[in-house]
C-alpha cells in the first residue's frame, strides 16, 4: 500500500476517533454489538477516497496489513458490506457535519470565506427506480462555504428543491460567523438583510450588488477587489471535487445523498491537508 494512502487512513482514523469520542452513542451500534463506531467512519472515509463500493472497500481493507493494524481488526473481523451500509445511515447528519468541521480545521483555515453553489447529478439510479419512487428532481443544489487560504470546505448545504441563493446563503453564513471575518459572494447573494445580519455578527460582507441603478455600480466599486477576487476559490473547490469524485451522487435516498456529499467534502479536506 502506498505511503500516501496509509497517511490518509491514519489521518482519517485520528479524526474519527476524536469525533466519535465526543459523540459515542450517535455513531456506535445501538445494540451494543460489533466494534467501535470510529472504525466504521474510517472505512466510510476510505470508501469515498478510493471510490469503491461497500463490498469492494471491505475486501480491499481486509487485505491491507497496515490498515488492519491501524483498525485493530483481523482479516475475518471486518464488517459485512450490509453492516457498513446500515452504519452510514445510522450516523445522523449533525455528526457528519461535525466531521466536516474537524477536517476543515486540519487544513488550518484563515479568516476569509467565499460562498457559492453548484449542482450534482442524481440520475445514476435507473429510470425504473426513478419512476417507481416518483423522483422528478434530477439534480441537487449544493451551497458551500470555502476558506480562501486553504481552499478547505468549512460548511455545506444540500437541497433537492433548489432554494434561492439568498436563502441557503443566509443559513450557511450565519451558522459559521465565528470562523470568518469577511465573506465574498456573487450577485446571487445580493440581500441587504443578509449584509446587516453579517455585520451584526462582526463579519464584513463582500456581496456584489445586482445592477438596478447608478448607486449599485458605486457599491460594487467600493468592494475590496483583493478579497472579493478570491471568490473563485469556491468555484475551484467545486471543480476539484467533481474532477476527483465525479459530478453525480450515487445513493438513491435523498438523505443518503446529502450524507454522501458531506462525507465527500470531508475527504476532500483531508486530501487537501495531506498536500500542505
Amino acid at each position: 500500500m502506498s505511503k500516501l494512502l496509509f497517511r490518509f487512513v491514519k489521518q482519517a482514523a485520528s479524526l474519527a476517533q476524536k469525533r466519535c469520542a465526543a459523540s459515542p452513542t450517535a455513531v456506535s451500534d445501538p445494540t451494543g454489538h460489533g466494534f467501535p463506531g470510529w472504525k466504521h467512519v474510517t472505512l466510510h472515509f476510505l470508501r469515498v477516497h478510493m471510490d469503491a463500493t461497500y463490498r469492494e472497500i471491505v475486501d480491499w481493507a481486509s487485505e491491507m496489513d497496515r490498515v488492519r493494524g491501524l483498525l485493530q481488526l483481523s482479516r475475518t473481523a471486518f464488517p459485512a458490506p450490509s453492516t457498513l451500509y446500515r452504519s452510514f445511515e445510522r450516523v445522523p447528519m449533525s455528526i457528519w457535519r461535525g466531521f466536516l468541521r474537524e477536517s476543515a480545521n486540519i487544513c488550518d483555515p484563515g479568516s476569509h470565506g467565499a460562498i457559492d453553489a453548484t449542482f450534482f447529478d442524481r440520475e445514476t439510479a435507473s429510470r425504473h427506480y426513478q419512476h417507481r419512487s416518483d423522483r422528478h428532481i434530477r439534480t441537487l443544489k449544493t451551497t458551500a462555504l470555502v476558506d480562501t487560504d486553504s481552499c478547505a470546505i468549512l460548511d455545506i448545504h444540500c437541497s433537492a428543491h433548489w432554494p434561492h441563493d439568498t436563502q441557503t446563503g443566509r443559513r450557511v453564513a450565519l451558522r459559521n460567523t465565528e470562523k470568518i471575518e469577511s465573506l465574498a459572494g456573487d450577485k446571487g447573494y445580493d440581500d441587504q438583510s443578509l449584509r446587516d445580519a453579517l455585520r451584526s455578527e462582526g463579519v464584513r460582507p463582500l456581496l456584489r450588488h445586482r445592477l438596478f441603478a447608478a448607486y449599485d455600480h458605486a457599491h460594487n466599486a467600493r468592494l475590496d477587489s483583493g478579497l472579493y477576487g478570491q471568490r473563485w476559490m469556491a468555484e475551484t473547490a467545486f471543480s476539484a471535487i467533481k474532477r476527483r469524485f465525479g459530478p453525480a451522487v450515487h445513493p438513491r435516498a435523498w438523505y443518503r445523498e446529502f450524507r454522501e456529499l458531506v462525507v465527500t467534502a470531508a475527504v476532500y479536506n483531508l486530501e487537501q491537508a495531506l498536500k500542505q
